[in-house]
């Protein structure tokens, strides 16, 4: 069953979908969400016990603060990916799909690793120490291939005329490498792309050949990334940078009690 404006206007008793900002479709035996690409203002919704099979739909949805989708068919974890463009979303109740797997604490850890700026998964409280063990123990899952292309194709078609070899110079080219990077996250966020001259302060890539320089470029694309982000989506960042930290101390604190007994 197909999810439709009408539909969707009955149900959140609204005028047009601009103004729709919570949706209650539970049990409705839908397959087909894409409306909400129409629906940018949404804000809490329940879709559990339906037939979806993707998250995609829900990418555009950035003021999406709340989603259940609990008794689905979603698969993949790697689906969790399209959800990554949300900053808002601190709500998230995926159980009861197949992709949740036989293994609960490796998938709660992994669905935290991917999206660490939720607060409550499957109806349970996220804490800070949960939330640093999955940024460590948590599988990492790359994302579906479609969530990097372009709706219209746009992309595709751009990367078709773009010679080989310079395809090859870009690859192994630390300042396209960051660049890239950062539009990626860009991406994500549903900001638009940095131009190259947008990376004056990047060394030039003779200059830095090594591992440490790559580091060096993976760090001023985030400093250029953070100027354009909201307070909500730095409140993400925070959060996560602050668990990371806590990680790397206990881990340099373990390595301290190993170098002190050993000697």
């Amino acid at each position: 069953m197909k999810l439709t404006p009408k539909l969707v206007l009955a149900k959140a008793k609204a005028s047009d979908l601009d103004s729709v900002k919570k949706l209650n479709c539970w049990g409705c035996n839908l397959t087909d969400i894409s409306i909400f690409a129409e629906i940018p203002n949404i804000e809490v919704l329940t879709l559990s016990a339906n037939k979806i099979d993707t998250l995609k739909n829900f990418s555009q949805c950035r003021r999406l603060s709340e989603l259940y989708l609990r008794k689905n068919l979603i698969e993949n974890l790697a689906e969790l990916h399209y959800l990554t463009s949300l900053p808002c979303l601190r709500v998230l109740w995926l159980s009861e799909n197949p992709c949740c797997g036989e293994d609960p604490q490796k998938y709660r850890l992994t669905v935290l690793r991917i999206l660490p700026g939720l607060h409550k998964l499957d109806n349970q409280v996220v804490t800070e120490e949960e939330l640093a063990k999955a940024l460590e123990e948590g599988e990492e899952i790359s994302a579906p291939p479609a969530s990097h292309s372009n709706t219209n194709g746009v992309a595709e078609a751009h990367q078709e005329l773009i010679p080989a070899d310079h395809v090859a110079d870009t690859e192994s080219d630390p300042l396209n490498y960051s660049m890239e990077e950062t539009n990626k996250i860009r991406e994500q966020l549903g900001m638009k792309p940095l131009s190259r001259d947008k990376f004056p302060s990047l060394s030039s890539p003779r200059e830095t050949g090594s591992s440490l320089g790559k580091k060096s470029h993976a760090l001023d694309a985030v400093l250029l990334l953070l100027k354009d982000l909201n307070s909500e989506e730095l409140q993400i960042v925070q959060k996560t940078t602050e668990s990371r930290l806590r990680v790397l101390q206990r881990q340099d604190t373990s390595s301290e009690k190993t170098s002190f007994i050993q000697h």
